[in-house]
C-alpha cells in the first residue's frame, strides 16, 4: 500500500499566487471603502455645513429710535435673515414660545433671542440713563448632539457679534464727542449670553447617549442574527462546528430553505427579548444612564433590534456565505456616517444625506433620541421611526421569503455532507 501524501507545509503554500489573490483583494477593498466612508462623513463638517435649522426670536417691543422706522431688534432680525453671504444656517423666525417648542422637539439646533427691552437698552447707551449693556441670548440644544449644538452656537454667536458691531458703528457716529473709554464700549455694545435651551441630565453623555444606545441595538441585532444563523446551520448539520482542536459534524436534518429561514427568524424574535432586556439592565440600571418612558423604551428597543435581526436573516438567506458582509455594509458601514447622531446631516456630504433617507441607523437613532431627550414626542422623530421600523420588518420578511421560496422552487438544495 502506497504511503499517503505528506501534509502540506505553510512555506510551500505561501508560494501559490492564487491563494493570495482573493483575500488580498477583499481585505484591501474593505480597508479602502471603510476609510472613505467613515472619514468622508466627518472630516470637514464646517465645509459641508448647509442649512442648519436655527430659531431667531425677535421679542423687541421698544419704539423705533428717532428718525428710524424700525426698532433695533427688527433691524437685526431682518439683516440676519436677508444675509445671503452664507448658507450654513436656515433661520426660522419664531416667537419665544414657538422656539422653545422646537427646541423641546429637536427641530432646531439652537436659537438666538432678542429681548423685549433691546431697543431701549441700546438707546440708553448714548445717554446717562444706561444701567446695563443690551444683551442677546444664544440658546443651545445639546439633545441634538454636542457637535450640532456647538455648530449652532458658533453661528448664532457670530450673528450676534456682527449685529453688535453694526449697532456700535451707528452709536459711535451719533456720539462723536464720546471719550476713548466710551467709544470702546460703544464699538461692541451688545453682551452675548449663552444658555442651554433644552437641558439634559448629567448622565446623557453630552447628548451622545442616544447614539451609543442605538449602536448597541443595531449591534445586538446584527451580531445576534449572525450567531443565530450559524448556530442553526450547525445544529441542523449544514455547517461544521470547530472549537479549538474539537470538531463536530451533526447529522443533517432534511429541511428546505424557507423553513430554515422561518426557524431562524422565530429564534431571532425570541432571543431579542433577552438581548434588549440585558442592554437596558446594563445601561440604565448598572450604568445609570438618564432615561424615561422605560416601558416604551423597551418596546421600541425590541422592535428596533428585531428589525435589524430579521434583516440580517433575510440577507443571509439570499446571499449565503457573503451575506454577513452584505449585512455589515447595510446596517453598520453605511449606517454610522449617515445616522446624523454624531455629525448633523446638514454637515455631511450629500451622499450621506441621501443614505439617511433609508439607512436603518438614522431611522432608529431618531426614535431613541426622541424617547431619551424629547419626552417621547412623535414630532421629535418617534412617529417616523415607528413607520420606518414597520417598513423594515415588512421588507425583511418579503425579501427573505421571496428569495428562499424561489430557491426552493428551482430545486437549489443546500449542500449536505453527511457525517461518517
Amino acid at each position: 500500500m502506497a504511503d499517503p501524501s505528506p501534509p502540506a507545509r505553510a512555506v510551500t503554500l505561501l508560494g501559490r499566487p492564487k491563494l493570495w489573490l482573493m483575500p488580498t483583494l477583499l481585505t484591501g477593498l474593505l480597508a479602502l471603502l471603510l476609510s472613505l466612508l467613515y472619514m468622508g462623513g466627518i472630516v470637514d463638517p464646517q465645509r459641508d455645513l448647509r442649512h442648519l435649522p436655527i430659531a431667531l426670536v425677535n421679542g423687541d417691543t421698544g419704539r423705533p429710535p428717532a428718525g428710524q422706522q424700525q426698532n433695533a431688534g427688527t433691524q437685526i432680525a431682518a439683516a440676519i435673515t436677508s444675509d445671503t453671504s452664507s448658507d450654513k444656517a436656515a433661520w426660522r423666525t419664531l416667537t419665544l414660545a414657538q422656539a422653545q417648542d422646537q427646541l423641546d422637539s429637536g427641530k432646531v439646533y439652537g436659537a438666538l433671542v432678542i429681548p423685549a427691552n433691546f431697543t431701549d437698552s441700546v438707546t440708553a447707551l448714548a445717554t446717562s440713563d444706561a444701567t446695563e449693556r443690551p444683551a442677546m441670548t444664544v440658546l443651545t440644544n445639546p439633545g441634538k448632539g454636542s457637535l450640532g449644538s456647538s455648530l449652532a452656537s458658533q453661528i448664532t454667536t457670530q450673528a450676534a457679534h456682527q449685529a453688535s458691531q453694526t449697532i456700535g458703528k451707528q452709536l459711535t457716529r451719533a456720539d462723536a464727542r464720546a471719550n476713548s473709554t466710551t467709544k470702546l464700549l460703544l464699538a461692541d455694545p451688545v453682551n452675548v449670553v449663552t444658555q442651554v435651551g433644552h437641558p439634559l441630565g448629567s448622565h446623557s453623555g453630552l447628548g451622545l447617549s442616544a447614539f451609543y444606545y442605538t449602536l448597541l441595538l443595531v449591534l445586538a441585532g446584527f451580531i445576534g442574527g449572525n450567531v443565530i444563523s450559524n448556530a442553526v446551520d450547525t445544529s441542523l448539520g449544514y455547517a461544521d462546528n470547530e472549537i479549538g482542536p474539537w470538531h463536530t459534524r451533526l447529522p443533517t436534518v432534511p429541511i428546505n430553505r424557507t423553513q430554515t429561514l422561518l426557524l431562524k427568524m422565530a429564534m431571532t424574535a425570541g432571543i431579542t427579548v433577552l438581548t434588549v432586556s440585558l442592554i437596558m439592565l446594563a445601561t440604565i440600571t448598572i450604568l445609570d444612564m438618564d432615561a424615561s418612558h422605560l416601558p416604551l423604551l423597551w418596546i421600541y428597543s425590541y422592535c428596533a433590534s428585531l428589525a435589524v435581526g430579521l434583516g440580517v436573516q433575510a440577507i443571509n438567506a439570499a446571499f449565503g456565505g457573503v451575506g454577513q458582509l452584505v449585512s455589515m455594509f447595510v446596517f453598520i458601514v453605511l449606517g454610522l456616517p449617515s445616522s446624523g447622531a454624531t455629525v448633523p446631516l446638514q454637515a455631511v456630504p450629500g451622499f450621506y444625506r441621501f443614505l439617511s433617507h433609508f439607512e436603518p441607523m438614522r431611522q432608529l437613532s431618531d426614535g431613541v433620541r426622541a424617547i431619551l431627550y424629547f419626552d417621547a414626542r412623535g414630532d421629535a422623530g418617534l412617529t417616523r421611526s415607528w413607520i420606518m421600523i414597520a417598513i423594515g420588518v415588512a421588507l425583511a420578511l418579503l425579501f427573505g421569503f421571496a428569495m428562499t421560496r424561489y430557491y426552493d422552487r428551482r430545486g437549489h438544495a443546500r449542500l449536505t455532507p453527511q457525517p461518517a
